[in-house]
């Protein structure tokens, strides 16, 4: 009977010796929490970056539409001087004098080459106004999704905690 006793004390002895390691070393309710740590805290510099990215695509965005508005003052006024450039030809054709007619056909010439230049810088400002939209909306989506992984990991940290 002494055996016996002897034999159960041990197994107990062994069992509860087994589940305080689980518990505090290796075990799988330890390894679960510290995954989930792991996943919130890759979470949050997730988020932290895409927050990163936001404010520098708002601030290419300002700077982009800044630019097509400098560009579209800039084809405004190169299309007036080609207009005054023009009148001063036909009056000067009418007048008869060569000379400023001349100087006339160069300035619409040099005007018509800004008016192009300007069209051009307008097209790709406005292609990257879109892109810098797009890529604001990509990231706002992926700030979302870790928003709610970081809640999803911090519930499931709680439910770790206590035994759920």
């Amino acid at each position: 009977m002494k055996r016996h006793l002897a034999h159960m004390l041990a197994v107990a002895l062994l069992g509860f010796a087994a589940v305080g390691y689980a518990q505090t070393s290796g075990g799988a309710g330890n390894s679960d929490l510290k995954n989930d740590r792991k996943d919130l805290r890759q979470d949050k510099r997730d988020l932290r970056k895409d927050q990163a990215d936001i404010h520098k695509d708002q601030r290419d965005l300002r700077h982009d539409r800044a630019d097509a508005r400098q560009d579209t003052r800039d084809l405004h006024k190169d299309q007036a001087d080609l207009n005054k450039d023009r009148r001063d030809l036909r009056k000067d054709v009418k007048a008869g004098d060569k000379a400023d007619a001349a100087r006339d056909r160069a300035d619409i010439r040099h005007d018509t080459k800004d008016i192009h230049k300007d069209k051009k810088d307008l097209r790709a400002d406005r292609r990257d106004i879109n892109h810098d939209k797009k890529d604001l909306h990509h990231d706002r989506v992926d700030a979302r999704k870790d928003k709610k992984d970081i809640r999803h990991d911090r519930r499931d940290i709680h439910r770790d905690k206590h035994g759920k």
